[in-house]
């Protein structure tokens, strides 16, 4: 394809590709955090479970990336996706695996909806600063998820509460970390951090003293084949995508859709029971949403020399990457 007719297809396509990710994002990992529940249910350790379903999904995408010609990351790009492994999957995934033991998989998913607040605040520290509408969202969530964990039925369970906070903050510092440092193109990227972050959490649950009573059932064998082929391969791919050609906040907001899906699912197929003021403060957070989504839209362009905008060629992927 010759340089004038990919200016002239870029800007539609990508736009095409930017809504297919964040639908991928929107509506696989609201359906994750159930996937999850009926694993452990299903008799797995939930980081032996998590750094299975991890490992075995970069492994994949590794070898078919490899098979068609992807060059191999440097040293270099292997300690960065090492650290974002250990930051979004191993602690930002792994505690929230660890939380669905004593906490419902919609609660699971509200409570991670603080995740765009950190991003805003990390992204300020690395000089991107949000809009002023975009802030008004942030503070919206933020005075959901004090509700949420004040007085709602996560506050019973204070193991899975520590986890909830931590999981958002180690992932949202992941996110705004890789933000122009040295990684392979997207895919490749999303399969390092997979396989680097799942071996982690392997040996994290053998560590722990995570092991196997008895042989798992077939829902739960299934539920993590449904992890790890749509939850890891599609819906992370699409994530760490967007997290190169979106503005943070965007890229973030999934945080606030998941929980309306989680909360469905996990009523409808799951009969999980949710109070008023869990609802409530749901209500809330999602509310956030829009304020981001407008003040994403009437933000001004981001130029490549702006602070903590920087990317190096490997991550200028074209939107066709998506397909």
């Amino acid at each position: 394809m010759n340089s004038s007719v990919s200016n002239v297809a870029s800007p539609a396509r990508g736009g095409l590709a930017v809504a297919v990710a964040l639908a991928a994002v929107y509506l696989i990992w609201g359906s994750t955090y159930l996937g999850i529940r009926f694993a452990l249910e299903g008799g797995y350790p939930p980081l032996l479970m998590a750094g299975g379903r991890f490992l075995l999904a970069g492994a994949m995408m590794f070898a078919v990336l490899r098979l068609r010609g992807e060059a191999a990351p440097t040293r270099a790009q292997w300690k960065n996706m090492a650290l974002m492994g250990l930051l979004m999957m191993g602690i930002g995934n792994g505690m929230v695996s660890i939380a669905e033991q004593w906490v419902s998989s919609g609660l699971a998913a509200v409570a991670i909806a603080s995740t765009p607040l950190w991003m805003g605040l990390f992204s300020l520290a690395r000089g991107q600063r949000p809009s002023g509408l975009e802030w008004i969202g942030i503070a919206i969530g933020f005075i959901g998820v004090l509700w949420l964990n004040a007085g709602s039925t996560l506050s019973a369970t204070p193991a899975g509460l520590v986890a909830l906070l931590i999981a958002p903050i180690a992932w949202a510092f992941g996110s705004i970390w890789s933000k122009g440092r040295d990684l392979p193109s997207p895919f490749m990227s999303a399969a390092g951090q997979m396989l680097t972050g799942g071996l982690m959490m392997l040996l994290a649950g053998f560590v722990t003293g995570e092991s196997f009573h008895g042989m798992p059932t077939l829902k739960g064998t299934l539920s993590v084949v449904y992890l790890m082929t749509f939850g890891s391969i599609i819906g992370f791919t699409a994530y760490v995508w967007l997290l190169h050609h979106v503005r943070p906040t965007l890229a973030g907001s999934y945080a606030y859709i998941n929980p309306v899906i989680a909360v469905m699912l996990g009523a409808w197929l799951a009969a999980e029971q949710f109070t008023a003021h869990d609802l409530g403060a749901m209500a809330v957070i999602l509310l956030g949403v829009v304020a981001i989504t407008l003040g994403k839209g009437r933000s001004p362009k981001l130029s490549g020399s702006e602070p903590g905008n920087s990317k190096p060629a490997a991550l200028k992927a074209s939107p066709e990457q998506i397909e």
